[in-house]
C-alpha cells in the first residue's frame, strides 16, 4: 500500500484566532504526515474550505465574532464538507451542554485544552486512516465504474460486429436484400405459419433478361449498378411482410403473403415485370448509358401437401415456360 504522505497528501485545518496556540497545534502535529493549514477566523476557515478537501478540521469552539459551534452549523451545511469530520477543542469540555451542542453541529469528537500531545496525535492518525480508506475506497469505485463503462462499450461494440456479422451471413453483399440461407429460412417461416394459420402465399422465381449483355457490353461495375437498382425497385415495390431475396447472379426470389387465388398474384407479378422494365440510367466504363432489360417470373401457389423443395421446383418450372413464352412475362405453376 502506498504511504498516506505521497499517495493521497491528506490536509488538516487548524482553527484558532490565537496564534500562539495554532504554533502549539502547527509543533505537536509537525510529524504526523499530513499538511497544515491554519484560519484565525470563522469566516477564513470557510474561505479555506472552498478551495480545499480536508481530512480533518481541528475548531476551537471560543472564537469573536463567529464561534466553533456557527462555522461546524454553516459547513455541514455545504455538500462538499458534509463528510469532513469536525475535532472540537475547547476548555469547556467537561460542560455537557456545550458537548452537546458541538456534537448536533457536527462535531465528531473533542479535544479538551491544555491539549494532551499523546491524545491530539492519536484522535489525528485514526482520522487521517479512515481519510486514507475512504479515497482509497472512492479511488477503487471510481476506476470500477471506467472499467464498467469501458465493458459497456465493449459490450457495444460486440453486440454491433455480432450483429453484422449475422446480416452479411444471411443478406447479399451487392443488394443487401437476403440471401440464399435467409431465403430458406423466410420460405420454411411461411410454410410453418401457413400449415398453423391456413395462411396462403405463393412463391415466385425470377431471372433478369438482358442482364448479361449489359454486363459484357458496359463492365461489371456497371452490370453491379444494375443489380443493385433493381433489388431497389422491389424493395420498394413489395409489401413489409413479402420477402425479396438474391439467390445468385440474376436470380431473384419472392415470398409474396396474403395471395388466395391466381387472377391476384398474377397481376402482382406483372407489375413487377412492369416496374423492372422501365430504364435505368447508369454509368459504364464508357460514360453514362441507359439500360434495358426485362424479367421472366414463374409463380407457384403453396399448398399444405407442397414440402419446400417441391415448391421451389414448381416456381422453377414456370420460371422456364415464361422464358420460353418469350421472356418478360409471369407465368402460374400448373401442378
Amino acid at each position: 500500500m502506498h504511504d498516506v504522505n505521497t499517495a493521497i497528501s491528506p490536509k488538516i485545518l487548524v482553527v484558532d484566532d490565537t496564534p500562539a496556540n495554532l504554533v502549539a497545534m502547527r509543533r505537536l502535529l509537525a510529524r504526523c504526515g499530513a499538511q497544515l493549514l491554519e484560519a484565525g477566523s470563522g469566516n477564513e476557515a470557510l474561505a479555506l474550505c472552498l478551495d480545499h478537501d480536508f481530512a480533518l478540521i481541528l475548531l476551537d469552539v471560543n472564537m469573536p465574532d463567529m464561534d466553533g459551534f456557527e462555522v461546524a452549523a454553516l459547513l455541514s451545511e455545504t455538500e462538499q464538507m458534509r463528510d469532513t469530520p469536525i475535532i472540537f477543542v475547547t476548555a469547556a469540555y467537561a460542560d455537557d451542554l456545550n458537548r452537546l451542542k458541538g456534537y448536533r453541529s457536527g462535531a465528531v469528537d473533542y479535544i479538551a485544552k491544555p491539549i494532551n500531545d499523546a491524545i491530539l496525535q492519536s484522535k489525528v492518525r485514526v482520522f487521517l486512516d479512515l481519510y486514507s480508506a475512504r479515497v482509497q475506497l472512492q479511488q477503487a469505485m471510481d476506476e470500477l465504474t471506467e472499467r464498467n463503462q469501458q465493458l459497456q462499450v465493449e459490450i457495444t461494440e460486440r453486440k454491433r460486429v455480432e450483429a453484422q456479422v449475422r446480416h452479411q451471413a444471411t443478406h447479399d453483399m451487392l443488394t443487401g436484400l437476403p440471401n440464399r440461407v435467409l431465403f430458406h429460412d423466410r420460405l420454411q417461416t411461411a410454410m410453418q405459419r401457413g400449415a398453423r394459420q391456413h395462411h396462403p402465399f405463393a412463391l415466385a422465381l425470377m431471372d433478369i433478361d438482358g442482364f448479361k449483355a449489359v454486363n459484357d457490353t458496359y463492365g461489371h461495375p456497371a452490370g453491379d449498378a444494375l443489380l443493385q437498382a433493381i433489388g431497389m425497385r422491389l424493395r420498394g415495390h413489395l409489401r413489409s411482410n413479402d420477402t425479396v431475396a438474391r439467390l445468385g447472379g440474376d436470380e431473384f426470389a419472392l415470398i409474396l403473403e396474403d395471395v388466395t387465388d391466381v387472377a391476384p398474384i398474377l397481376e402482382r407479378c406483372q407489375q413487377v415485370c412492369d416496374l423492372l422494365a422501365r430504364p435505368y440510367p447508369l454509368e459504364g466504363r464508357h460514360g453514362p448509358f441507359e439500360a434495358n432489360i426485362s424479367a421472366s417470373i414463374g409463380i407457384a401457389l403453396w399448398e399444405e401437401t407442397a414440402d419446400d423443395e417441391e415448391l421451389i421446383q414448381a416456381a422453377d418450372r414456370a420460371l422456364y415456360r415464361a422464358k420460353d413464352g418469350g421472356r418478360n412475362r409471369c407465368a402460374m405453376a400448373t401442378d
